[in-house]
């Protein structure tokens, strides 16, 4: 696994499932946020702007949120965008 030159001061531990770790960790590094799994198997984030404590964020539901609750929650942004286009 690549590590990355990250900053301790602006490192955030992750906690997810040993599982979707890899996955996690791919998603970030196509979104250019730096990050890196630790000796100890956890994964370290750096988060240096708002937008990239966002995408985290995001990420971090879509591994952890369950189905479920995600297909609510996409259904529901689909009628705001309908709602909103006049349709």
């Amino acid at each position: 696994m690549e590590q990355s030159s990250v900053n301790p001061v602006a490192r955030q531990v992750v906690g997810i499932p040993r599982g979707d770790r890899w996955q996690a960790y791919q998603r970030l590094r196509s979104l250019e946020i730096p990050c890196c799994c630790s000796l100890q198997g956890s994964l370290e984030v750096e988060v240096n702007t708002p937008l990239a404590a966002i995408q985290l964020w995001s990420v971090m539901g879509q591994m952890t949120r369950p189905r479920r609750e995600l297909a609510v929650w996409l259904d529901r942004c689909w009628q705001l965008k309908l709602n909103n286009s006049g349709m």
